[in-house]
């Protein structure tokens, strides 16, 4: 990895990050979920109007250096240094637990989502709503129950990517593509259907000697894809800031009309005073940038605690938002508290040169030359 690069990219990132956090809260819903519908306003204009206001320029340019102050002065500094080691390994011994948080986290949205007929999206119904129903009730279960899990997964994830091609609104749920995939690489874990059933299959009983599936297939496949689990980390974090770059730029950014709506329906510049141009900025720059740094792997865990914050507010802030519809992303960010950055990123980078700059204990071992 390229080290100044690296540390240009992160420096750059944490620049943006607390740039809108203040201002972000309940207007980082999915805009397409709950707007009330606008007239087209002109994205640069939009911009250009809201960026050379001198009160925006000065409440973004002092979030911003403020943040890039605060990364520094920690990577510097490095404050609670044993709070911090004490967190990680806590939340570390929770890895066990993390296929249940996965199938949890895609389970519970699909069968809400079977039961209200819409598919992955609540902007998105088929025309077969029997069809859609019949999927996610079917689809949602089987991983709650933890049975068949991976093959499950797969399936949902080739569902998914074959209604995107359909219908793009569908990008809305991006964050399925790293589930499905994480799912489909850990398993259905403990507790599940399938590891009661290789219990069973693997121990000397009736079923171990009637059991067409276990060793043939199963065994063999976690054989193949074990090597791979390590990447679980890389794949939750990119998926994830995908989707929160997608979602602050194209649904803020870039679609100011709706977003403004929002704020307008909410009354959000009662909570904080400020321009509805501000809160749509805000909103957008904060979650760019918290998905930018789930990206390259910039502190994922303090960033997925900010994601779980925007997350909160969303679901406690806004009455008639499709709680369902961010399950997924919540389960997503908590289960990224659990796994850190893994590898691939600047966390890795960070940790691999402490772990180089810090002189190994002297050895205690007494030394006799009798």
């Amino acid at each position: 990895m390229n080290v100044s690069r690296t540390i240009g990219r992160a420096a750059s990132v944490l620049a943006v990050l607390i740039v809108g956090s203040s201002l972000a809260g309940r207007a980082s819903a999915h805009v397409r979920y709950v707007t009330p519908g606008s007239d087209p306003v002109a994205v640069v204009a939009f911009l250009v109007e809201a960026l050379t206001d001198p009160l925006n320029l000065a409440v973004l340019g002092v979030g911003g250096t403020a943040s890039l102050l605060a990364a520094l002065g920690y990577l510097r500094l490095r404050p609670l240094r044993r709070d911090i080691a004490v967190f990680r390994e806590t939340v570390r011994g929770y890895r066990d637990l993390l296929p249940w948080l996965l199938r949890l986290s895609v389970g519970l949205p699909l069968v809400g989502a079977g039961f209200s007929g819409y598919f992955f999206s609540p902007v998105v119904t088929l025309g077969s709503p029997t069809f859609v129903r019949l999927f996610g009730i079917t689809v949602g279960f089987l991983l709650l129950f933890g049975f068949g899990t991976r093959l499950v997964a797969f399936l949902g994830l080739l569902s998914y990517l074959g209604g995107l091609l359909f219908s793009p609104a569908l990008f809305l749920a991006f964050e399925y593509v790293p589930a499905f995939i994480a799912i489909a690489l850990v398993g259905g874990g403990r507790p599940s259907a399938d590891h009661v059933v290789s219990q069973l299959a693997d121990a000397e009983t009736a079923y171990s000697r009637i059991d067409p599936f276990y060793r043939a297939v199963a065994v063999p496949f976690v054989r193949r894809v074990e090597p791979y689990t390590a990447l679980v980390p890389v794949v939750l974090r990119v998926g994830l800031g995908v989707s929160f770059v997608y979602l602050g730029v194209a649904q803020k950014l870039m679609n100011p009309g709706d977003a403004t709506a929002v704020v307008a329906k909410y009354n959000l510049t009662a909570v904080v005073p400020v321009s509805p141009e501000l809160w749509v900025v805000g909103a957008g720059l904060t979650e760019a940038a918290v998905g930018t740094v789930l990206v390259f792997g910039v502190f994922v865990r303090a960033a997925s605690g900010v994601a779980f914050l925007l997350f909160t507010t969303t679901l406690f802030g806004l009455p008639d938002d499709p709680i369902l519809a961010h399950l997924s992303l919540f389960g997503l960010a908590s289960a990224l508290l659990v796994t850190g950055a893994g590898p691939l990123s600047f966390d890795a980078w960070i940790r691999e040169r402490d772990r180089r700059s810090t002189p190994e204990p002297p050895s205690t071992s007494v030394r006799s030359d009798d």
